[in-house]
């Protein structure tokens, strides 16, 4: 039996939206073979009443099942399954409208929220879908790139071995041609780069430990520095390439650029909206009950920073 009320509150919760929305649609010219938007398919009929692949699709959206504007393959499992749960919500909703249970004073008040909610969601998407477009995307990026604060970055290779001996031999073969990445192999103690020759990745030395930091400030490329104490031995470390730190491309970004732009439009519509509404607020509450946020708690996310991209390697020491 709990198997089946994942699916039934499902359906009960489709239920809601059909009535909230559909009441009118048994009035003349209902159930018309006209697609709703534009490429849609007709998938099943419920009494004369088409279902189109759209309906199926928002349902899912609905359930969390996708994304949205992620394609759903008709021919997939998941689409039949869902198309089945849609075909359920159009029957039960027929037949509660037959029992006139829409009527009822505490069905009214719930249909009505339910309306109320698709409305207001569908006033939102329209808002957002006008406003965060590409040109907007790009102009905060662009605007964020300009105020980022960008470091120096290394990349570099290290061998740590136990002792400073250790250290004075290995460096003594690197001064007669033998292979940094070789001696990395055979000899360093360092297990997270020893089997990769030894390398770091590129870094910032703000983000190594403390060793490291102190060492490698104002190095140049080609440079062997130490050797130097660490944690678990000595470390050598031969420096790669310096440059300044590479920022963040823009379809990285993107996807946060995208979810600050939405906030911040939902935000000016709603005090737009409040600023020419008389509200009243008929009840105290209290900020230290349960479930109530605190006053200072962050509404909207900040505006998104284009901070450097991440090293291709995140093997630290």
């Amino acid at each position: 039996m709990a198997a089946i009320r994942p699916l039934r509150s499902a359906i009960l919760a489709g239920l809601m939206a059909a009535l909230a929305l559909g009441v009118t649609a048994c009035g003349p010219g209902a159930g018309a073979d006209k697609a709703p938007e534009r490429g849609d398919q007709a998938v099943a009929k419920v009494d004369g009443k088409t279902i189109w692949t759209s309906d199926v699709k928002r349902e899912a959206v609905a359930q969390g099942l996708i994304g949205e504007g992620e394609p759903l393959d008709a021919g997939s499992d998941l689409f039949r399954r869902v198309l089945d749960e849609v075909v359920d919500q159009k029957l039960l909703a027929a037949e509660a409208l037959k029992r006139k249970l829409d009527k009822d004073p505490v069905a009214q008040r719930r249909l009505a929220a339910a309306r109320d909610r698709i409305l207001g969601d569908m006033l939102v998407e329209s808002v957002v879908a006008d406003a965060v477009n590409d040109n907007a995307i790009r102009g905060l990026y662009q605007e964020q790139l300009k105020l980022a604060k960008r470091s120096e970055e290394i990349h570099a290779r290290q061998i740590v071995v136990a002792t400073p001996a250790e250290a004075d031999a290995v460096k003594k073969l690197l001064a007669s041609g033998a292979s940094f990445e070789a001696l990395a192999m055979e000899r360093s103690r360092d297990a997270a780069t020893r089997f990769n020759g030894g390398d770091l990745g590129y870094f910032t030395t703000d983000v190594m430990p403390e060793a490291y930091d102190a060492a490698l400030k104002g190095v140049k490329a080609g440079q062997l520095i130490g050797p130097f104490p660490v944690e678990g031995g000595v470390a050598l470390v031969k420096v790669e390439d310096v440059r300044m730190e590479q920022p963040i491309t823009l379809e990285a970004a993107r996807p946060q650029i995208v979810r600050f732009l939405t906030y911040d439009q939902i935000r000016d519509l709603l005090e737009k909206l409040r600023g020419h509404a008389k509200v009243e607020v008929l009840v105290k509450t209290d900020p230290g009950a349960k479930g109530v946020p605190p006053a200072d708690a962050p509404k909207v996310p900040a505006p998104p920073t284009v901070p450097a991209a991440p090293p291709a390697k995140a093997t630290r020491p």
